[in-house]
């Protein structure tokens, strides 16, 4: 059931995206620390999104790792005493 409703949000959001981008063809200029490019807002928009989802599961899955190494440590000390 949570898969289907996780599904169901993604698929909400993304219609809500293509819903975004469709009404927005202007072009901005957005200034990088080495190069500078224009993009329409839905495509720095859709950038953006993809760049905060990606440092998302990064985080996520590093969170994930400390969480699981202490785990491995504590019961390592608890069998070694």
């Amino acid at each position: 059931m949570r898969l289907y409703f996780t599904l169901f949000v993604i698929l909400i959001l993304l219609v809500i995206a293509f819903i975004f981008g469709s009404q927005n063809e202007q072009v901005i200029s957005l200034n990088y620390l080495i190069a500078r490019v224009e993009l329409s807002i839905a495509a720095a928009v859709s950038l953006f999104t993809t760049i905060g989802f990606v440092l998302g599961l990064l985080a996520i899955v590093v969170w994930r790792l400390i969480r699981k190494s202490k785990k491995v440590l504590a019961k390592n000390h608890s069998t070694e005493v």
